[in-house]
């Protein structure tokens, strides 16, 4: 762990030596266990996934890993089942996911003072804003985490006290979620009432990992894109920015929800097609239109949240 430690340090001082390049390289890639109280009406069931944090030298991008790993097993059943229907003319596919995940990510940007993150309605959106600035009071307070020799700092951001225990060891200046701003990687984080907890779930070094297929293969030559899903066709340690996000504000992302609230069909549909479609397999002679029908049916529903992440700041 202490090598690792040194190397990574240096890794750092080097790439803040020279101009800032982008898209940035993972340095660090650390794991979270969060847990989140979204509905107060069950307090012995908080929300919990596994969330990935990839640090750079000038930038950092937080994920579900949970989510990473269902759209893996989500593509494999669909090439499964195009296999087994080849041919049918009409081409019916289920999918069954897992547990809800969280949909959105963030990318933080310390340099430019700039947060960045990214949702999806079906299209995938972006939506800016300036980096939080949390007034963090440090302590002499110390702890250590699987052998990371960690330091206390509390803050208030969004409606809750903070506690952060951050590696000055580790000289990266992100956080999981929007956490941010203290001398070292924030490592584990929780409120007052640990509603709201990220727990430290280990450091992985960056290795090279081989590169991902854009589109689910059909037999026959086709290919299927899934609407709705992320398409990760490159290095998942390259942090960079999604090329296929439309730009949005938060007013005009809100709209968007309120749209997909009120006629969820609709909204869909409207989507897909914008999308330039994808529902619907391009093998010759399969099908009306040289395609075979593909019709997609996913299970699951929303997750009752009445005790949000962000809490307004009372008055």
């Amino acid at each position: 762990m202490k090598k690792t430690i040194f190397s990574l340090a240096c890794l750092l001082g080097f790439a803040l030596g020279a101009q800032a390049q982008k898209p940035d390289t993972a340095r660090a890639v650390v794991h979270y266990k969060f847990s989140h109280l979204r509905d107060t009406a069950h307090r012995d069931k908080p929300y919990t996934e596994n969330m990935v944090l990839f640090v750079g030298a000038t930038s950092s991008a937080y994920k579900s890993y949970d989510r990473k790993l269902q759209e893996a097993l989500m593509k494999k059943q669909v090439a499964d089942q195009m296999a087994e229907q080849k041919g049918s003319g009409s081409v019916n596919i289920k999918i069954t996911g897992g547990a809800p995940t969280t949909r959105n990510e963030f990318y933080q940007f310390p340099l430019q003072h700039k947060l960045v993150r990214k949702e999806r309605l079906i299209t995938p959106y972006m939506i800016e804003e300036p980096m939080p600035v949390i007034d963090w009071k440090i302590s002499a307070d110390t702890a250590s985490f699987s052998g990371l020799h960690c330091q206390k700092a509390t803050g208030h951001f969004k409606g809750r006290d903070y506690t952060a225990w951050f590696c000055q060891d580790l000289p990266f200046h992100a956080g999981p979620w929007k956490l941010n701003g203290l001398p070292g990687l924030i490592v584990e984080a929780y409120d007052t009432n640990k509603e709201v907890v990220f727990k430290f779930d280990g450091l992985d070094e960056v290795t090279n990992t081989p590169k991902t297929a854009a589109e689910t293969p059909v037999p026959g030559g086709a290919t299927i894109k899934l609407i709705g899903m992320d398409d990760d066709n490159d290095d998942p340690n390259v942090i960079a920015l999604p090329t296929d996000a439309v730009k949005t504000t938060e007013k005009e992302f809100k709209n968007l929800e309120a749209a997909m609230r009120k006629d969820p069909n609709a909204f869909a549909q409207s989507a897909m097609a914008g999308s330039g479609g994808g529902m619907r397999a391009g093998g010759p002679g399969q099908g009306p239109g040289g395609g075979d029908q593909v019709k997609i049916r996913i299970n699951g529903t929303g997750p009752v949240i009445n005790n949000p992440l962000e809490l307004p700041e009372k008055k």
